[in-house]
Parts: C-alpha cells; sequence; structure tokens
C-alpha cells in the first residue's frame, strides 16, 4: 500500500500521459494517456509528493495507476518525461 491509502494497479510498464489540465486552486486535474485510454484524475496531493510544484498543461508525464479506498482510479508516482 502507497501513502495516503492508495493501492498501486498492477502493470509491468509505466503509462505516459500528456497534462491535459492542471488547476492548483482546486487542486487536481487529469492527464491524457498516450495509449487512448480514459483520462485520469490527479490530486494535488500526488503531484506534491512528487517533489512538483504543480503540472502545466502539454506537459509529458510517467504515472503509476492507483485506486484509492472508494475504488477510484488516479495517478500517482509522477516523473516528469
Amino acid at each position: 500500500m502507497l501513502r495516503g491509502g492508495k493501492l498501486p494497479l498492477r502493470s509491468t510498464v509505466m503509462p505516459i500521459g500528456t497534462v491535459k489540465w492542471f488547476n492548483p486552486t482546486k487542486g487536481f486535474g487529469f492527464i491524457q494517456p498516450e495509449d487512448g485510454s480514459k483520462d485520469v484524475f490527479v490530486h494535488i496531493s500526488d503531484v506534491q509528493r512528487a517533489g512538483l510544484q504543480g503540472l502545466n498543461e502539454g506537459e509529458r508525464v510517467e504515472f503509476e495507476l492507483q485506486r484509492g479506498r472508494e475504488g477510484k482510479v488516479s495517478a500517482g508516482n509522477l516523473k516528469q518525461v
């Protein structure tokens, strides 16, 4: 289990995506995966945990898919590409 009570989803390769939008005031945004799958929610706490100040629209990131306590999928373990 990761910090924040999130469980990583099994994957052999970390997906890469492009930040669709991120609003630091609201504290969340979405990443559009390169494989064309559904946009992935990203919370500011995961951005901060990665040591990033924020995310910019169009920025490419590598991430892990995580399932939260309520079963919702989000991006975590972010890395700039």
